[in-house]
């Protein structure tokens, strides 16, 4: 076993309440009726979940900065009146005492500076899972100059053996640098179970993680690296870093990130990679770009460093990146 910190200890519960709060927004706001253009919904979960992490955070670890996907200005204007109560409203199942402005100033407390020790938190990652009754994940992380020390990731639909359970208990996953990766149960947390990547040595019966959500990779050239490696099983598709809790427990055995065509200069933002891929690399899994280099998460809200992500059960990630440049898939450097 393992033992919590009290940062530790902190990011559990605050991802578990935030996790458990977006579940009851997407059972109780997104409907059969709802129509792809509605994004109200991910609007108050965004919300509503950075304000009752950030008010735990302030409690927990008041000098602690949080550097997070949402900004409070947006939800302050006349236009978004209805949305801020409705926000509101939700926090207060957690936060009893809230009100509009401490929700507004939780929110905002979120835009601090991504710089020596800070928490970094993804509200609601996987918003077209959410909205269309799949996965979605929150996530929280802790930085400390550069390297992730603590990652959870709360899976309202993931179960235990974390394979996809619409209505179960829900996953909730956590690795505390160099003391592994762990999972137990959102609902009812109990006793941890440890993570373990898959063995899976032959590349060609490799499962290949991908997205529903195609605006930031290159799915035509994910489907060339697979023909090129002769890659036979069938790709898994989920939303989030729920994918990362995937492959942390042997689900899979191959992840990527290729640049959009599209976009040729996205970078990932650090809330999207951060506690999914300690999660990763605490089951022995390993993570890298494009290029094979480790995740930079000391430039700030964004890996400027490096180009897409490549992440594996570690056995395969060589050989990925060969195929990644055999196919022409790894951006050139930048001068």
């Amino acid at each position: 076993m393992f033992d919590l910190t009290p940062e530790a200890q902190f990011a559990l519960e605050a991802t578990r309440q935030a996790a458990l709060l977006v579940a009851q927004i997407e059972q109780e706001l997104v409907g059969a009726a709802l129509t792809k253009e509605d994004r109200s919904p991910v609007t108050v979960a965004d919300y509503a979940a950075q304000a009752v992490v950030v008010a735990a955070l302030q409690r927990a670890f008041p000098a602690d900065r949080m550097v997070a996907e949402e900004e409070s200005g947006l939800l302050r204007s006349s236009q978004s009146r209805e949305a801020l109560q409705r926000v509101t409203q939700y926090v207060r199942r957690v936060e009893p005492e809230a009100n509009e402005n401490q929700v507004c100033a939780w929110i905002e407390r979120g835009n601090a500076s991504a710089a020596g020790r800070f928490w970094t938190l993804d509200p609601l990652d996987g918003t077209k899972g959410f909205l269309r009754g799949d996965q979605y994940a929150v996530a929280l992380a802790l930085i400390e100059n550069g390297m992730v020390q603590i990652g959870v990731l709360g899976c309202p639909k993931l179960n235990l053996s974390l394979e996809s359970q619409p209505a179960g208990e829900g996953a909730l996953l956590i690795a505390q640098r160099n003391q592994g990766a762990w999972v137990t149960s959102l609902r009812q947390p109990r006793s941890f179970r440890r993570l373990w990547v898959s063995q899976q040595a032959d590349i060609r019966q490799a499962r290949l993680l991908r997205s529903f959500e195609s605006g930031h990779t290159d799915a035509e050239q994910i489907e060339v690296f697979a023909r090129f490696l002769g890659i036979q099983a069938a790709p898994l598709r989920l939303d989030s870093q729920a994918k990362y809790a995937l492959l942390a427990a042997g689900k899979g055995e191959l992840l990527l990130r290729l640049l959009s065509p599209s976009k040729p200069d996205y970078r990932e933002k650090i809330w999207d990679q951060a506690a999914g891929s300690l999660i990763l690399e605490e089951a022995g899994g390993r993570i890298s770009d494009l290029g094979g280099k480790r995740l930079d998460f000391s430039q700030g809200r964004i890996l400027t460093r490096n180009r897409g992500v490549l992440a594996s059960n570690g056995i395969l990630h060589e050989q990925a990146l060969d195929a990644l440049r055999a196919i022409g898939a790894v951006p050139h450097e930048e001068p």
